[in-house]
C-alpha cells in the first residue's frame, strides 16, 4: 500500500473462534495455544484478502479473540497467563501478518503494562501495514477488569487525556476502538468523535440473535449520532469453557454513517461481513450544513456542568491498594446505595 490517503476501500469484520486460555496449566501452554491461534488466523486473513479483493485495507478481530475471559481466575493468575506484554510477541506475530498482506489490523486483548504492576487492562489496538501499533485504546467500562478509570490519576499522568481517548489519523481515515458493550456508552464514542475519529473498530464477544439486541441497536445509534462507520466483529463462539461455544457467537456487520447495516454475516466462523467504507462520502455529508450534519449542531457547553457535577461510578478506586474479584460488585453495590439515599435512582 502506498503512503496515499484513500477515499475508499474495502473492511471486513473477520468472525472467528475464539480458543480460551483457561484451562491450561500454565503460561508456557497458554503462549502455546496463542500462538496456534495467530497462526490459524494468519491463514483466515491471507484466504479472506485473495477473496474480498486486494483493496481490503482493515480487517477487525473479535474481542479478546486470542485467550477468551478471565472465569474466577485472580488477576495475577490472569496477568500471567493470559495478558500481552506491550511489546510482546504476539504482537510481532501479529504485525508481520499485517505487514505482509499491507493491512490495518485491529483486535482485542488483554494487557500489562509495567506503568500498573498488579493490574492488567483489557485493550484495543490497531496495527498499521507496517506492522507498527499506531493505537492503544484500554477499555474504560469493564465489569470485573481494572480499567484506567481505577486509577485514574496515574493514568492521566502517564498517558493524558489524549492517551485515554486515543485517535489514530491514518491513511484509511481516523481510526478509533470501543471495546465490546461499551458500544452502550455513547459518552466513550463522542469524546473519541471530538478527537476527529471517523470509524469506529468494535471487537465484541456477544449473544446474536434474530431479534433487535441492545447492543446491535447501540451500534446504529452510536454510527448515526456521530456520524461514523462502525466496524464490529464478533466471535464464532468460545471453546475450552464450560459456557457453551456458540453462546457468544455471529452478527459481524459493518455500518455507514447514515445507520445503515452495509453487510452482515450469521453464526460461525465467516468472513462475509465485508463492505466498502466511502470515506469522501463520510467527510462530505459531515461538512454538508443542514438538519441531517448533527455533529455541527452539538453544544457540548450546555451539557458540560452536568457531568462535572455528578458522581456515579467512583475513580481511583484500584490506585494504592490491591484487590481481589469482590471489588468490583462491592464498589457497584456502594454506587447504587448512594445513588438511591441521593434519590437519583
Amino acid at each position: 500500500m502506498t503512503n496515499n490517503n484513500l477515499d475508499s476501500f474495502r473492511a471486513l469484520a473477520l468472525q472467528v473462534t475464539c480458543h480460551a486460555v483457561n484451562q491450561t496449566r500454565d503460561r508456557q501452554e497458554a503462549r502455546s495455544l496463542m500462538l496456534n491461534s495467530i497462526n490459524r488466523l494468519a491463514q483466515q486473513i491471507a484466504a479472506s484478502i485473495a477473496f474480498i479483493g486486494f483493496d481490503c485495507r482493515l480487517i477487525v478481530l473479535p474481542e479478546y479473540f486470542l485467550t477468551g475471559f478471565p472465569m474466577g481466575e485472580p488477576l495475577a493468575v490472569w496477568a500471567d497467563k493470559a495478558c500481552l506484554e506491550m511489546a510482546g510477541a504476539e504482537y510481532e506475530a501479529l504485525g508481520k501478518i499485517a505487514q505482509k498482506h499491507q493491512i490495518f489490523l485491529a483486535g482485542n486483548a488483554y494487557e500489562i503494562d509495567p506503568n500498573f504492576p498488579g493490574l492488567y487492562f483489557q485493550t484495543c489496538f490497531v496495527i498499521d501495514a507496517s506492522g507498527t501499533i499506531v493505537l492503544r485504546y484500554r477499555r474504560l467500562n469493564s465489569f470485573f477488569a481494572p480499567t484506567p478509570g481505577d486509577v485514574w490519576d496515574k493514568y492521566l499522568d502517564c498517558y493524558g487525556l489524549e492517551g485515554v481517548f486515543p485517535v489514530a489519523k491514518t491513511a484509511i481515515g481516523n481510526l478509533a476502538a470501543l471495546a465490546s458493550e461499551e458500544i452502550l456508552y455513547p459518552e466513550v464514542a463522542r469524546c473519541l468523535t471530538m478527537r476527529g475519529a471517523e470509524i469506529f473498530l468494535h471487537s465484541t464477544s456477544e449473544v446474536y440473535g434474530k431479534t433487535l439486541t441492545p447492543k446491535d441497536a447501540a451500534k446504529i445509534s452510536r454510527a448515526v449520532e456521530n456520524m461514523a462507520y462502525v466496524v464490529s466483529a464478533n466471535t464464532a463462539g468460545i471453546v475450552n469453557i464450560p459456557i457453551p461455544t456458540a453462546s457468544a457467537d455471529g452478527g459481524s456487520k459493518i455500518i455507514d454513517h447514515r445507520g445503515i447495516v452495509l453487510a452482515e454475516t450469521a453464526t460461525g466462523e465467516s468472513m462475509a461481513a465485508f463492505a466498502e467504507i466511502d470515506l469522501a462520502a463520510l467527510r462530505r455529508d459531515r461538512r454538508r450544513p443542514g438538519l441531517h450534519n448533527l455533529l455541527s449542531r452539538q453544544r457540548f457547553d450546555i451539557y458540560a456542568q452536568s457531568y462535572s457535577q455528578s458522581q456515579f461510578y467512583p475513580a481511583n478506586t484500584m490506585l494504592n491498594q490491591e484487590v481481589d474479584r469482590k471489588h468490583f460488585i462491592q464498589t457497584q453495590q456502594a454506587t447504587i446505595e448512594r445513588l438511591v439515599k441521593l434519590g437519583i435512582i
